[in-house]
């Protein structure tokens, strides 16, 4: 909780070098913001920036340091995120005669590696990226939670490796250099992350569900949980009732904090459910009501125009709705269109993320929308992030122009358009320079490898095999994606964004329940929406899939178009070389508004470019094509 970062080198004596861990982890405040911490001796050196979320105090500081009564230390523990679980897990340790100092979680982690070794990872339930360093065998763990929710990159050496919560704090490091080449462009433009691989060479990304063990006579790699492929044998009134005793369960343990936990409430079934459940849950204990929150623009909800695909309705009456049946204390946090329009907002949204992104508006609206959630008081929230990939909720994962495709469904979505056929944000890039990389044959081949992992079981019929396929490149390939985005965005501003969706238990036991089920009669989410019936009104129950909302204010698509035609004049700009001339200049065509149900993947080429002269000149980027 919540930033860490650390440096292990089996040649030196890191002791006097703790001023560049804490260089590093110093590029990690925002995530952090309560307090730090840093330990160093021998190989290895540790960092840590605070949000205190549990045992506010002093004794929840970290490194989490284990000493002996002879005085020797044992192990060290840096952690980022939440154990969900550690209420239950310090009753056992404490069983076992371990004994605690403090409330943090981050100890209960530690005590949990010294009694298990590298198998405490399974027993671990929540959100989290963990470094560990064992004084005893001089070796370091790095591991991520199952799904991907918390950030860990890392970046080996010859004699040892250094890593951090984002790319930021390892690039701060004076060994690294802010190098990208073609597969770190093949990586930034694909719009389908390979499990492990960075943008930037040289670095790799700890995959989720893996531990990677550093050592002196070298690292590897070791999966400590996948999706298991079990035969469904409920019949679907037992399924609806284990899912909603699943899912509550999940939240009850996502609200665990020594701190205020909110909720994020666009009146959608996802995040609906969760909000009802949290506010059910505290009120019980005394504590509520719940605060709920929701974002919108100036002026989107009267002027809405629907979306074929994408958006259907305007979330502010669906909110408003839920919020008033459940109960909770709800806040709208209206932005304008000066607010989308800050391009140091536009910079941050790219600082955040350590690499460019095409959405825009969409980027900018949630960092602020996170800021004022901060400014409320609140440093941990609720979030439904993966219920689509759970509960089969996007379009393409059942429409079979895209779900039976041979690359993946999203992917054949996009190629729908010209824009976005070779990834989304990439019309604008030179031509050539997309065949030469092949952004296309780059996607097609990751998911063809992608299809080699997935778990089946005999007896599956043809179409339950590919259901199974589709959800588990959703949970491997796509959520990953936007758990990362969530999860830096909400941590720009110091506040844990907590996903009951990704809850082991629940992710398990849905992704084995068969597809017919989780649509009854073509119901989208019919399954989640049956499992908390009786906790929404009618209307948000029935409410189709809107997805996050992008503004619709004419205002700023000419900002985007402004801003793009002149950085597209500068023959001096650093993008420049990247860019596509015949594109460019058809797309600053006087007059010319991108039209239609793809006018947003058009404006996001315009913003991918606008992000890439920032990424190029803020980071000093080394490209080497």
């Amino acid at each position: 909780m919540s930033a860490i970062a650390g440096w292990v080198d089996f040649e030196r004596d890191l002791s006097p070098r703790a001023d560049v861990v804490e260089a590093m982890a110093a590029t990690l405040t925002h995530r952090g913001p309560d307090g730090r911490g840093t330990w160093a001796e021998g190989h290895a050196a540790l960092a840590h920036r605070r949000l205190a979320l549990l045992d506010v105090t002093e004794s929840g500081t970290q490194p989490a340091v284990h000493i002996t009564e002879g005085g020797t230390t044992v192990a060290v523990l840096t952690l980022d995120g939440a154990i969900t679980n550690h209420t239950e897990l310090r009753t056992e340790l404490a069983a076992r005669g371990h004994r605690f100092t403090g409330g943090g979680d981050g100890e209960t982690a530690l005590r949990a590696y010294l009694e298990w070794g590298a198998d405490f990872l399974t027993r671990l339930e929540g959100l989290f990226a963990i470094a560990v360093w064992d004084v005893r065998s001089q070796e370091l763990l790095l591991a991520r939670d199952r799904l991907g929710v918390k950030p860990l990159s890392y970046h080996p050496t010859p004699t040892g490796v250094i890593f951090g919560s984002e790319a930021k704090a390892i690039l701060a490091h004076p060994d690294v250099e802010p190098v990208v080449d073609a597969d770190g462009l093949r990586e930034l433009f694909a719009h389908s992350r390979k499990p492990g691989t960075a943008v930037y060479r040289g670095m790799r990304e700890v995959v989720p569900g893996h531990v990677l063990v550093v050592r002196r006579p070298g690292s590897h790699d070791k999966r400590y949980w996948s999706l298991p492929a079990r035969e469904h044998t409920d019949s679907l009134e037992d399924t609806v009732a284990t899912v909603r005793g699943l899912l509550a369960d999940a939240v009850a343990s996502h609200l665990r904090a020594d701190v205020p936990v909110g909720a994020m409430l666009s009146g959608g079934i996802d995040s609906s459910a969760l909000t009802a459940l949290a506010h059910r849950s505290l009120t019980a204990e005394g504590a509520g009501p719940l605060r709920s929150f929701s974002v919108n623009f100036t002026g989107y909800t009267e002027n809405f125009e629907p979306h074929p695909t994408m958006r259907a309705t305007p979330d502010a009456p669906f909110a408003a709705l839920a919020s008033q049946h459940i109960g909770s204390r709800h806040t709208e946090i209206l932005l304008d269109t000066a607010a989308l329009t800050d391009p140091e907002v536009h910079a941050a949204s790219l600082r955040v993320q350590d690499a460019p992104s095409p959405l825009g508006d969409m980027d900018v609206s949630l960092i602020q929308f996170f800021a004022r959630l901060r400014a409320e008081g609140f440093a941990a929230v609720l979030s439904g992030e993966t219920a689509d990939e759970v509960f089969n909720g996007y379009f393409w994962a059942y429409d079979p122009q895209h779900s039976n495709s041979q690359t993946f469904p999203w992917v054949s979505f996009e190629r729908g358009h010209d824009a976005a056929a070779s990834g989304l944000g990439t019309s604008m890039i030179d031509r050539r320079l997309r065949k030469d990389l092949d952004f296309i044959g780059y996607a097609d081949q990751h998911y063809r490898d992608a299809l080699t992992e997935v778990p089946h079981i005999d007896g599956d019929t043809p179409a339950e095999r590919r259901a199974r396929e589709v959800t588990y490149l959703a949970l491997t390939r796509w959520a990953p994606t936007h758990l990362d985005r969530a999860d830096r965005m909400s941590m720009a501003h110091g506040v844990q964004l907590r996903p009951p969706f990704c809850d082991r238990a629940l992710v398990e036991y849905v992704y084995n329940v068969p597809a017919a089920m989780k649509r009854v009669d073509g119901v989208e989410k019919s399954l989640l929406r049956s499992a908390v019936a009786d906790l929404l009104p009618e209307a948000v129950l029935q409410r189709k899939k809107s997805a996050y909302p992008t503004t619709q204010e004419a205002a700023y698509g000419d900002f985007v178009r402004r801003r793009f035609t002149e950085l597209a004049g500068d023959r001096n700009a650093a993008v420049a070389p990247l860019l596509d001339t015949s594109a460019t200049a058809d797309a600053t065509t006087a007059g010319r508004s991108p039209q239609g149900a793809f006018a947003w993947v058009e404006r996001a080429s315009m913003e991918m470019v606008l992000q890439l002269e920032t990424w190029l000149t803020e980071y000093r980027i080394d490209l080497r094509l």
